[in-house]
Order: C-alpha cells, then structure tokens, then sequence
C-alpha cells in the first residue's frame, strides 16, 4: 500500500473518530500516530514524540495564548459585561428592538477584553437575558441574539484563535489583529442592521425599551471607560508598535485584574477559579496543538496535502470556485467540532491548495488569480475563514453558543434558538461574500499602519 493511500486512510479513519464523538485531540494523536508508524516505524514515532510537544509549546507566539485567556477570566468576573449591557442600553434601548441591540453591542465590547466567543455568550447570556426577557422580547429573538453576538469574541482582537490561525500559515499576529478589525465592526453594523430589519418584520418580537436621561446617558457611558482604556491601550500599543503581543496581553491581563480589585469583585476566589479557568483552556488548546502536529507530520509525510493542492490545481474549478468550496467545506466541519479544532485540522489542507492556485509561496499580485501576493492571501483568506469558522458556533448539531444560552434559559426550546439565529446565519453569509468582492475592506488598515 502506497503512502498516499495509506494518507486517505487515516484522514478517512479521523473522521470516523470525530463521528463517534472522540475528542479531536486524542483523535489526532491516535491517528498521526499510527500513521507515522504505519509509514516509517513505531520507532519514529518514538522519535517524534521525544521533541514534539517542547518544539510546539516552545513557540514564543504562543506564550501569549494564556494570557488573553487569563485576561478574559478575570473580565468575565469584574462585572465589565453588565457595565457594558447598561451603556449600550441607554444609547440604544429606547429603540424597536433597542435591548437586543444592546446586547450585540456589549458582546463586541466584552469580546474586545476576552476574545472568546463561549465566554462572551455565557457571560453576556447572564446579564442580558433577564432584560430581554423583562422587556417581553420573543425568545427566538432574545436567544438567537445573544447567541449570535457570542461569536464576535472570535473575530474582533484579541482572538485565540486567530493567533493559532497566523502560527499554522506563519502570518503575523499583529498584521491578522489589524485586518479582522473593520470585518469585525461589519459584523456589528450586520447584527445590529438584521434585528432592526427583523422587528420592522414583527414588531411585537423587539418592544421598545425605556428612555434614558441625560445623566443616566453619561454615567453609563463614563461606567464602560476602563473596557476603552484596555482596548486602547493592549490593541491600540500593538498596532502602533509599543508592544508585542505578548508583553500586550501581560498589560491587558494586570489592567484587568486592577480594575476588578478597585470594584471589590476579583477576590482571591475569584483568582483562583480564573487561574484554574486559564490552565484547564490552555492545556486543552496545546494538547489539540499537539495532536495537530502529529497529524500534519503524518498526512505530510503521506503526500494528502499535496495531492489535494494538485487536484485542486488540475481541476476545471476556477480559483473563485475552488474558495467557495473550501469555505462551504468549513461550515460543514463546524457542524461536527468546534472552532479552534477545525482551524487546526482543515487549514494544514486548505492553505497548500489556496497557494498552489495562487501560484506559489512566491506570487505576486500580476500573477495571482485573486490580484494579490501570497501575504494578502494569508491575511484574507483568514479572516474568511474565521468568519465561517464562527458559524460553526451556532449551527447545529454542535452549536455550543446555542448550547450555552439554552442551558442559561432552559424554558425556552432549543428549536427557538436555533431560528432565532438564522437571520445573523444570514448575515455572515452576506459579509463573507462583501469581503469576497472587496478584499480591500480587509487589506486597507494592515496596509495603512504598515505603510
């Protein structure tokens, strides 16, 4: 049996395991493993695995995964969430459908301390969904928002995943944190954009809320000061060049953990349950890093990724095409895992057969059927494929946002949640395709603070 054979096998054989509910790190390793073995030897393996795991771990990039994690335990625990529901609610709730409003826009501001989408929908689920529902907002609605607005915490920085994302294709951290800002705040304008087309549908699903006064307006806001301060100060030091990404997130991490002693409400049981929170997330990230490793070893050694960047290549697909099917493909992954895992397993595969036809790890724009060189790609394509990595948060039958707000609000079927997100589904489709026909809303701001 030839090697690209037994390649297919084991991708095959991964699939199964994830089908059966095995978790995708152990998957992984089970099957790069064997391959390995399979291909050159359980001694190789032996090998592999001697300098494997401090070689992944050892990566300088990756030191700043704990901290952002770190950062965002302590933030959903300072009370920053309720401070920027209230805000948010006294600038928008007046409206139709002001209140779910509110709710997309304090996702985007918690997702900008936390840059985790199951933290920002379990934490914003707990301050918003008592509103929603005492303002009488249909459940479809009041859950398929909050559920949906706890996918902003991927994309808008800092996002974990979007460090692992430039750490697989060896893109820049910063220049990724710049491009999936303005898709970000798209992302916002969308949501906030389809709630309001969606109460002008039905009117009695988003009731109005009530007026603000004007130092209700100014006390609220003046209560959100410290989420712009770390915002400002952690993404704003990194895109202006104060800080790596590192020493950036250690900054975040102290400002936040000032902020929640100032208020009473980081107490030492509190730093404990964060730090406990931070070492059970990051062992879990690093161990499915791991798994990954192997896996690319094995599937690399057995020549899949290649022989599907020269599939792909030799296709009558066009480029477009061929995009569009690894997109779709990447919705359907997120049916069966979650976000992180499917950036690990997928993008190994995917970028090989983006770069191979976009002409090769040294095209230029001329060259390029996208008009753009091998960098832009990187950066474009990953954004992309976080938005679709996003929707896998909130399809089923994994959905783990739509999971965390049904368990959060449990007299309400998760049926309704799951409609109630469709219209945002729509949404991201929509600003996949915007992004699609106008790259330069993802390339103008790296461009600009690069130049």
């Amino acid at each position: 049996m030839d090697s690209i054979t037994i390649g297919f096998l084991g991708l095959g054989a991964l699939v199964f395991l994830i089908a059966i509910r095995m978790p995708i790190a152990y998957a992984m390793i089970t099957v790069g493993g064997v391959g390995i073995a399979l291909l050159n030897g359980p001694m190789i393996v032996l090998s592999q695995l001697k300098d494997l795991a401090y070689g992944q771990f050892s990566i300088y990039d990756l030191s700043v995964v704990p901290l952002f994690v770190l950062m965002g335990a302590i933030a959903s625990r300072t009370g920053l969430s309720a401070d920027l529901f209230r805000a948010a609610n006294a600038w928008l709730g007046w409206m139709r459908g002001g209140v779910a409003m509110s709710a997309i826009a304090a996702c985007a501001g918690f997702g900008a301390v936390c840059g985790s989408s199951l933290a920002t929908a379990s934490t914003m689920g707990r301050v918003a969904l008592p509103e929603l529902k005492r303002y009488n907002y249909s459940s479809t609605l009041g859950t398929g928002t909050i559920a949906a607005g706890g996918v902003l915490g991927i994309l808008i920085p800092p996002s974990v995943v979007l460090i692992i994302y430039a750490i697989i294709v060896e893109a820049n951290v910063v220049t990724m944190f710049m491009a999936a800002l303005f898709p970000g705040l798209i992302a916002v304008a969308f949501f906030i954009l389809t709630i309001l087309i969606y109460v002008l549908v039905k009117p009695d699903a988003g009731p109005r809320g009530e007026s603000a006064s004007r130092q209700e307006l100014i006390s609220a806001t003046l209560n959100v000061l410290p989420v712009g301060v770390v915002f400002g100060v952690v993404i704003g030091g990194i895109y202006f060049g104060l800080f790596n990404p590192t020493p950036a997130a250690a900054v975040g991490v102290v400002m936040v953990a000032l902020f929640g002693l100032f208020r009473g409400q980081v107490t030492l049981s509190a730093g404990r349950e964060a730090l406990l929170e931070t070492a059970r997330t990051t062992g879990m990230i690093y161990l499915i890093l791991l798994g990954a490793e192997l896996l690319k070893i094995f599937m690399s050694r057995g020549g899949v990724p290649q022989a599907m960047a020269e599939m792909m290549a030799n296709s009558s697909l066009t480029p477009m095409t061929t995009l569009m099917v690894l997109l779709f493909a990447l919705i359907l992954l997120g049916c069966l895992m979650d976000s992180l895992s499917m950036i690990l397993l997928a993008i190994p595969f995917f970028w090989p057969v983006l770069v191979e036809i976009n002409g090769g790890d040294y095209a230029t724009a001329d060259m390029s059927p996208f008009g753009m060189d091998t960098e832009d790609l990187k950066i474009w394509f990953g954004i992309l494929a976080l938005i679709v990595v996003e929707l896998g948060l909130i399809t089923p039958p994994v959905g783990m946002n739509v999971f965390i707000i049904s368990a959060q609000a449990p007299d309400v079927p998760m049926r309704d949640t799951f409609l109630g997100v469709l219209p945002f589904f729509a949404a991201e489709i929509v600003r996949v395709g915007v992004l699609i026909a106008f790259p330069a809303l993802t390339l103008w701001l790296p461009r600009i603070l690069a130049g």
